[in-house]
């Protein structure tokens, strides 16, 4: 039986109408994910890359075409349902953290799993954890303004990884950093995606560290185009965790407290 896409999308297309005008952003775009996938999104400013990932995450829906999510369509849920479904099975990184001020590092990346309405005592087991992997165990009651920038984006990447979802979607999540410690947040993510099977997308500008992914594509006017034979070559394939699964993608309420 043929392995399941955790996200197929099929002749997506998105525009916008500006009064008399049509701004088409993102042209019949098919598009394909599976467990342990890795892959990179590259283009310039303007190409469609960030529209692409918020359509892919369910924060925004196609003006033609079709997303599923193991093998499910989506867009008939009601909101609540939805974004129900978008905590458990989604993780997101942009390139500003979004980290709540007031809060702690651990509580921040605690949220999620408030959200869903989770087990505090698994819950706060799994945040200490992720914090711990990022580098971040002496951090855990620091607040954001406390952090360097790297240091949050690490907080905000334990965050996206706390409901243990199927995907990760990076939008330039390194682009207020550092080359150093850009490279340091790219290592983290590919050992992450060797050792627990999360797919992850990572749009980004910056060519160099798209050549870190397993998968690269690039796109350019609202739709991919074909690499010049020698560009951006992918990385050697890494191992992926043999238990990794393909969750479903319609998780209850009470199937998250259970």
């Amino acid at each position: 039986m043929a392995e399941i896409a955790l996200i197929a999308a099929t002749g997506v297309a998105k525009w916008f109408e500006l009064g008399n005008r049509r701004i088409d952003v993102l042209k019949s775009i098919d598009f394909s994910l599976y467990a342990g996938d890795m892959v990179g999104i590259v283009g310039r400013s303007g190409s469609g890359k960030s529209t692409l990932l918020h359509l892919l995450g369910t924060l925004d829906q196609p003006s033609r075409g079709e997303i599923r999510y193991a093998g499910r369509r989506l867009d008939h849920l009601p909101d609540a349902e939805l974004a129900a479904f978008r905590n458990r099975f989604i993780g997101f990184v942009f390139q500003f953290h979004h980290l709540l001020p007031e809060m702690t590092a651990y509580e921040n990346v605690l949220m999620p799993t408030l959200i869903a309405r989770q087990r505090h005592g698994e819950a706060r087991d799994r945040a200490c954890s992720l914090l711990e992997r990022v580098g971040l165990a002496h951090r855990l009651d620091h607040h954001p303004g406390e952090l360097s920038g790297g240091e949050q984006q690490r907080v905000a990447l334990a965050r996206a990884l706390v409901m243990q979802p199927q995907v990760v979607l990076a939008d330039e999540p390194t682009g207020n950093l550092d080359g150093k410690t850009a490279e340091e947040m790219h290592a983290l993510m590919e050992q992450l995606n060797a050792e627990t099977g999360t797919a992850f997308v990572v749009v980004s500008h910056n060519q160099e560290l798209a050549r870190r992914m397993r998968k690269v594509v690039r796109m350019e006017d609202g739709q991919f185009i074909a690499d010049e034979p020698g560009d951006l070559p992918s990385a050697d394939p890494l191992p992926v965790a043999a238990d990794a699964q393909v969750a479903s993608p319609l998780n209850t309420a009470a199937e998250a407290e259970a």
